[in-house]
């Protein structure tokens, strides 16, 4: 009876927090990367933030193409090509086409810890190049296959320079797999195929039905990609025959008729008597007249 007991609450130890998460820090020396909270705690999408914490933890040299992203996470490539474009219109990442030594044109992309590529409070010096978090190039894809007259030219081509006709089919490619949404420089680089296509004799719905059948479930690449493949790869059909010219002057078949005097098979308009028997049929006649 000498021990005190209370049903009094006990007091919790100062500095712990009664809610919410609780962290277990760990000093790390090595494998970590560091993140501003800025990226960290954006509001929106959390594929957004995952997708630019995996880019900050990559080496440079790395891809970050969406097929390499895609081989990453199980998000699809629509989830992947809507977070690197939000990320983008952030200023956190930057895709630059630039022309390498050799003539070639690649596409570099540039990954910033802070949007704009520096600290809005520390501004870089004017002589200084802006200083960047992870360089990338990206090496042409293997499985990518340009159609014929479709090598990427030194000037991006205009959509308003293209075949409306080519275009038109392009365009309503979406009609029939919501995924093949192209852009305006993408119809632009496939309507000179699809022209050719189409002064080869072949129709627009027979090159609509050439493009979308037998599509893969997932695509690895953009659709324009494998439209170019296909565009090169499948032999044009063969255009139907023209109509043969009405025939002029064909002599009309008679049909067959059976003689009444020896019944044999002849052919005739009606039935009557063969040649033979219409010769000898005469003779008589004629010695009877005599």
């Amino acid at each position: 009876m000498d021990d005190s007991q209370s049903n009094a609450r006990l007091r919790a130890d100062a500095g712990v927090p009664t809610s919410g998460v609780i962290h277990v820090r760990t000093r790390l020396t090595a494998d970590f990367t560091v993140i501003s909270n800025a990226l960290a705690q954006r509001r929106g999408s959390a594929v957004t933030i995952g997708v630019a914490a995996y880019i900050s933890s990559l080496p440079d040299g790395s891809p970050v193409s969406i097929a390499a992203l895609c081989e990453h996470f199980s998000e699809g490539e629509i989830l992947i090509s809507r977070a690197l474009r939000e990320l983008e219109a952030a200023g956190y990442l930057e895709r630059r086409r630039e022309r390498t030594t050799t003539g070639q044109v690649r596409t570099r992309t540039y990954f910033y810890d802070v949007p704009g590529g520096h600290d809005p409070a520390h501004p870089p010096e004017p002589p200084k190049p802006r200083r960047a978090r992870t360089a990338v190039q990206e090496p042409p894809r293997r499985d990518t296959v340009l159609a014929p007259g479709l090598e990427e030219p030194p000037s991006p081509p205009v959509l308003a320079d293209a075949a409306p006709e080519a275009v038109a089919v392009l365009t309503a490619l979406r009609r029939v797999d919501p995924r093949l949404v192209l852009s305006a420089q993408e119809a632009a680089r496939l309507a000179p195929a699809v022209a050719e296509w189409l002064e080869a004799g072949v129709g627009p719905r027979e090159i609509t039905e050439l493009l979308t059948v037998r599509l893969p479930d997932r695509f690895r690449a953009r659709p324009a990609s494998v439209l170019a493949f296909r565009l090169r790869e499948t032999p044009l059909p063969v255009p139907p025959p023209a109509p043969l010219p009405p025939d002029v002057g064909r002599p009309v078949v008679l049909p067959f008729q059976t003689c009444d005097g020896c019944e044999r098979a002849f052919r005739a308009e009606e039935p009557g008597h063969c040649r033979s028997c219409r010769d000898r049929l005469i003779e008589e006649h004629l010695r009877a007249a005599g």
